[in-house]
């Protein structure tokens, strides 16, 4: 195939990619939008609304950069949720039992992440296990090793920890957006470090998949692994990076997502990998591999969120419909993808 028809075919599938990326975007600010006209009344137009929804969610901000990255080589992990729960019981036990400080803590759930996504990306990339497999077995491990950590459920104060408590405690205010509250005092908005940290997860990952060897390499095995290891490409080393890299930003997850809730138990963070997924595929992500980016991702994130805000702000709806307006969202944005995926098959 010559260059040119190279670079055209490039250039379509940039063009699906954008269509998909807008229908996302759109979708967020038409549901954030009708939360405002909603539920103005009830706070959902201060900035601090918002804020609230990235910092509830910067954990699964991370979580879900990791997932796109392994869906993009064509793969799958749902063990990313208990992955979370076994590392906020072992930073809450390890502070408050062990009597660890914070950085050691955070250091050993990162290595712990380390060597987790080290043994599932081998199964799958070295021993060629199937991903859904080796991530169910991880799934049951981690949830497994939460209880055998402990069984109770953990929270962490200033006391148990100063400096983690510190962590979480901080605030950055920004000079704008302030609202009267009711003794007419101006509060700022303001968001935390785990929105901070997501944020810079968010960065990273984004510019790792757009300007290294490393991010074409997981777009090219997701598109074709038999065609990358045919262009030189070490496929069971991607895919075995990939599913550490997914690991590791769990693990990044997990700490921020403890930030949030400053607790641990053996319940804590079911179904966030489903989360997770319905945020890579709702952002463009294909179930298949080759396609998607973290943008997106972020946007499938902040929908979920969103959903959630006004279903809380509503009061009167069922707990389980943000569950509910999520899979009508996944399912739509499947079937969107399966008519692009038509429409380029004709067009070759």
């Amino acid at each position: 195939m010559s260059k040119s028809a190279n670079t055209l075919k490039e250039r379509k599938q940039m063009n699906s990619n954008t269509v998909l990326l807008l229908i996302t975007i759109a979708l967020f600010v038409v549901l954030y939008a009708a939360g405002c006209v909603a539920y103005g009344s009830k706070g959902f137009t201060n900035l601090q609304t918002f804020l609230n929804i990235l910092r509830s969610n910067a954990g699964l901000i991370c979580v879900a950069c990791g997932m796109t990255c392994v869906m993009l080589t064509g793969g799958i992990d749902i063990s990313v949720g208990s992955l979370v729960a076994m590392d906020c019981m072992l930073l809450a036990y390890g502070m408050s039992n062990w009597h660890l400080s914070a950085p050691v803590m955070c250091l050993l759930v990162l290595a712990i992440g380390l060597v987790f996504g080290l043994v599932q990306g081998f199964c799958v990339g070295y021993l060629e296990i199937q991903p859904f497999i080796v991530s169910m077995a991880g799934m049951f491990f981690a949830r497994g090793m939460t209880a055998v950590i402990s069984t109770d459920q953990l929270s962490i104060t200033a006391d148990v920890n100063q400096t983690f408590y510190d962590w979480s405690s901080f605030r950055i205010y920004l000079p704008f957006g302030g609202v009267p509250n009711r003794k007419g005092v101006v509060i700022m908005p303001y968001f935390g470090s785990g929105v901070v940290i997501a944020l810079v997860v968010l960065v990273v990952i984004f510019l790792m998949l757009r300007y290294t060897k490393f991010g074409r390499s997981l777009y090219a095995v997701g598109g074709s692994a038999q065609s990358a290891a045919m262009m030189g490409l070490n496929v069971k080393k991607t895919q075995l990076k990939a599913y550490v890299l997914c690991s590791v930003l769990t693990s990044i997850g997990g700490i921020c997502y403890c930030m949030n809730t400053m607790s641990a138990s053996v319940s804590q963070a079911t179904g966030l990998e489903m989360q997770a997924i319905a945020s890579s595929v709702i952002g463009g992500t294909l179930l298949t591999g080759g396609v998607g980016n973290v943008i997106g991702t972020l946007f499938g994130v902040l929908i979920n969120g969103t959903i959630s805000a006004i279903v809380q702000t509503n009061g009167k709806l069922a707990s389980s419909w943000p569950n509910i307006l999520t899979a009508a969202l996944l399912c739509f944005f499947i079937v969107l993808q399966s008519i692009f995926a038509l429409l380029k098959e004709r067009k070759k």
